[in-house]
């Protein structure tokens, strides 16, 4: 979905009753719930695909109406503050914010609407009596990934592209890096960041991520993971017409239809339960007990982890039993992943 003509659904999507007087606030229980994406918005294969799909399951299980809001190219906090307003004013309950960059416009609308359960996946930096943190240990999944890389390369060299350079994606990196190294210490990993903050254009642009691939691939590496939403399309474009392997991330790529002409070179994903955290959340305040606070999720209960979908990887014996002993020792406190570089 484009992100100019995305930003037109908002008037459709995002807007419905309001007041003169700040607009009315919310029902203990959901009966209509809403998702405002991040940049990149539906269609990104990914993360946001991933919030939309917790949404739909509870349209589908829960009779929850559900309303979505798209991003618009350049916005700032003043946006997202509009948007998340809209939201709630239109009933909404829970509205969900989906990435950190929500956090600035939460924190301030949380509090015009305190009977409304605010979410905002990635992100415990800002809190309150009605604000869900819904947040994952990525790295833990990444280790994984790294472990899984290790073993596929046959060069020795593998990449990790991210999409802007922040401290969530550096958990991705970290636990990447660590979990290639862990596997085999004379591997080399390449990393690139496609911007730097506040240009977050890596998040979605599908062209800047296949150009980083392409320049990993030139220095060696078979084998690229990309933590970095719509952008990371690209790099598996480019590991699939170079023959080499991806790792996808947040969603299980390979089964994205948008991917299709790629899958076969999608070794695994990173996976991030976004789905069940953004459905379980909606449920919660239906059943007028709303999530608050910080609500994680992590490689023990299955939060994170990786996608066996490809066929290719379910033949690979050794590979999956290295990263079967690494879940392990993870869960069972005998590996403690790195959350920076």
């Amino acid at each position: 979905m484009g992100i100019a003509s995305a930003a037109l659904a908002l008037s459709a999507t995002a807007c419905g009753k309001s007041s003169s007087d700040g607009g009315s606030d919310s029902d203990s229980k959901a009966t209509k719930a809403a998702i405002a994406y991040d940049i990149g918005g539906r269609g990104d294969q990914s993360f946001n695909d991933a919030a939309y799909a917790g949404l739909k399951k509870a349209e589908d299980e829960l009779g929850i109406k559900g309303a979505e809001a798209e991003p618009s190219s350049g916005e700032g906090d003043a946006d997202k503050v509009q948007r998340l307003t809209s939201l709630a004013r239109a009933g909404n309950n829970p509205v969900i914010g989906v990435g950190f960059a929500y956090a600035p416009a939460i924190e301030k609308v949380a509090k015009q609407f305190p009977n409304t359960t605010f979410g905002i996946i990635d992100d415990t930096s800002v809190t309150g009596k009605n604000i869900a943190n819904l947040v994952f240990n990525e790295e833990q999944g990444s280790y994984l990934a790294g472990v899984a890389a290790a073993k596929a390369s046959k060069s020795g060299t593998v990449g990790f592209i991210g999409g802007v350079e922040v401290p969530l994606i550096k958990k991705f990196e970290a636990g990447y890096v660590q979990g290639v190294k862990d596997t085999n210490p004379k591997a080399k990993v390449l990393t690139q960041y496609l911007t730097q903050p506040p240009n977050f254009d890596g998040f979605a642009k599908p062209d800047l991520g296949k150009a980083a691939a392409e320049g990993q691939l030139d220095k060696g590496a078979d084998v690229i993971y990309a933590a970095a939403g719509l952008a990371g399309s690209g790099a598996i474009e480019a590991a699939s017409k170079a023959g080499k392997w991806s790792i996808g991330v947040d969603s299980d790529q390979y089964n994205q239809a948008g991917l299709a002409e790629y899958k076969d070179s999608i070794l695994t994903s990173v996976t991030k339960d976004v789905s069940d955290s953004v459905f379980n959340l909606i449920k919660s305040v239906k059943d007028g007990k709303p999530q608050t606070g910080e609500v994680r999720y992590g490689l023990a209960t299955d939060g994170v982890g990786l996608a066996d979908s490809n066929p290719k990887y379910k033949s690979m014996t050794d590979l999956i039993a290295a990263v079967e002993k690494a879940k392990k020792d993870i869960v069972d406190g005998k590996i403690t992943v790195k959350t920076a570089p």
